[in-house]
């Protein structure tokens, strides 16, 4: 059966749809109506648009438009100055509103204007991404022009949205899995939600669970780990006392180390190694003091490993906070002097995958064997995570007093019978480290965002008392949590 095509002005229906409700089941509703006819009519590949993308999760190439070039573009496209446009643009502090307000009025008229598909946009979008070097910013101009050039005053709002990654309809990967379910399974919603979630979690490729969703239950359940592609990682549970621990992990419990450090999960396919992080960012070239020391000591042909990546003082060989060694996972040059100064070392506490075999429905007793038998004991290399099985609260208390000597952030308790659970806070695991200290500080100003915040106050200078004045100590944006309520948008 041929396919026909699908106009993009049935997306932009969708996310005026969404963007019009802050409500999760009713945005829910508007995608799995659109899901189930993007399933028969459409590609796969297609419903990364609905989060504002073109590619899965795990790729790390990004549109990563500019506003000055998405200006640039709008401009070529509808033949008005720059300076006019930037005028605009400072009223209206929206990218989306702007390419509307101009692809509404039009100077010059496009005799061949065509209905812009979705296959058109996909492919420019794609086109974009893959161009680099002498010539990137004209070519990039061109594309997004041809699509500004072709489009109405809606569709141009969500192509320059897209273009410069703030969608603003609100929608996360998890109320597409829920849609996904709601289009293709009505009648076991519920069951199969938990199924896409779980394929998910090891494909981390929405397109590649949508395909296989729609062709049944069977196809869904195929999915599996892939070798050298990131994928979500088991959370713990927060506890501040052993006892609850225990009576959520039962006795006997393994006890572990909780490292300071970063999550790094390491994939190794014969000579090959990639290093994620728990945010599925690709960390390899960051890393390659960890790529050669997995490729001398783990002794597998073929493995996934859960770790922590502590740094450590080469001179002193005492252990360095996650703060110290945080500018590795950023930094893109100067790697092999940080290299030299920041040296870490891979403390392993997971196999997931060995030669050929998954092992997450296994229990962590026999995960753990396999662990020892393929990873040694070098230390400031790499080594299997400190670990005790016990059933008596002094000693798991002793291990966490030890583990807060060595400068450890505290203690994981983890039940011995569990498997490996991605993506979900399941009860298997828990931590246990001492309560931050809190500030008591006072917001002392704010300055607005733009584009998705654009007209909020989103980032706040805090101040502490000294004295009976206020002195700045800060300045607070990240971290800040976006609320959707029914009657609007707030931050917590």
């Amino acid at each position: 059966m041929v396919k026909k095509e699908m106009n993009y002005s049935e997306f932009v229906e969708v996310y005026e749809g969404l963007y019009a409700t802050t409500k999760r089941l009713e945005k829910e509703t508007i995608l799995a109506g659109f899901l189930n006819k993007l399933a028969k009519e459409g590609e796969p590949e297609w419903i990364y648009l609905l989060r504002g993308k073109v590619t899965p999760d795990y790729d790390d190439r990004l549109l990563g438009i500019s506003d000055k070039l998405t200006i640039k573009a709008i401009a070529f496209a509808f033949g008005i100055r720059d300076t006019e446009i930037m005028k605009s643009y400072r009223k209206v502090g929206d990218l989306g509103e702007l390419a509307e307000e101009f692809a509404g009025k039009k100077k010059q008229t496009n005799l061949f204007a065509k209905r812009l598909t979705v296959s058109k946009v996909f492919n420019n979008f794609r086109k974009i991404m893959g161009i680099e070097g002498k010539g990137a910013v004209s070519g990039k101009t061109a594309l997004i022009a041809e699509l500004f050039g072709n489009a109405t005053g809606k569709e141009a709002k969500y192509i320059a949205r897209t273009l410069v990654g703030q969608l603003r309809v609100g929608v996360a990967d998890a109320t597409v899995r829920d849609a996904i379910a709601e289009a293709l399974f009505p009648d076991e919603k519920k069951e199969m939600s938990v199924k896409i979630e779980v394929a998910y979690d090891m494909a981390n490729d929405l397109a590649v669970v949508f395909e296989a969703a729609s062709k049944g239950k069977k196809a869904l359940e195929k999915i599996d780990i892939v070798l050298g592609r990131p994928m979500n990682v088991m959370l713990p549970v927060k506890v501040t006392e052993i006892k609850e621990a225990f009576r959520i992990c039962g006795k006997p419990a393994a006890i572990e180390h909780k490292y300071d450090g970063f999550r790094v999960v390491i994939n190794k396919v014969g000579n090959d190694v990639s290093l994620f992080t728990r945010r599925l960012e690709n960390v390899t070239k960051q890393f390659p003091d960890v790529v050669r020391t997995v490729k001398k000591y783990v002794k597998a042909r073929e493995v996934i490993l859960d770790s922590e990546v502590v740094g450590y003082d080469p001179k002193t060989k005492t252990m360095r906070p996650f703060e110290a060694i945080s500018q590795r996972i950023r930094r893109k040059y100067d790697i092999e002097k940080l290299e030299r100064d920041l040296p870490v070392e891979v403390n392993v506490f997971d196999v997931i995958y060995y030669n050929g075999k998954s092992l997450m429905q296994e229990a962590l007793t026999k995960r753990r064997k396999v662990l020892e038998k393929i990873i040694p004991h070098e230390k400031w290399k790499i080594r299997p995570s400190m670990q005790i099985v016990t059933d008596s609260e002094e000693k798991a208390l002793e291990f966490y007093k030890e583990a807060l000597k060595l400068g450890e952030e505290g203690i994981m308790v983890k039940n011995l019978n569990a498997n490996y659970q991605q993506g979900r806070r399941v009860g298997y695991w828990v931590k246990m480290k001492p309560a931050a200290n809190d500030l008591d500080l006072v917001i002392t100003g704010a300055e607005y965002g733009s584009g998705k915040r654009g007209g909020w106050l989103t980032s706040y200078i805090v101040a502490c008392q000294s004295n009976g004045d206020y002195l700045d100590v800060g300045k607070v944006s990240s971290g800040l949590k976006e609320l959707e309520q029914e009657e609007g948008t707030t931050y917590a």
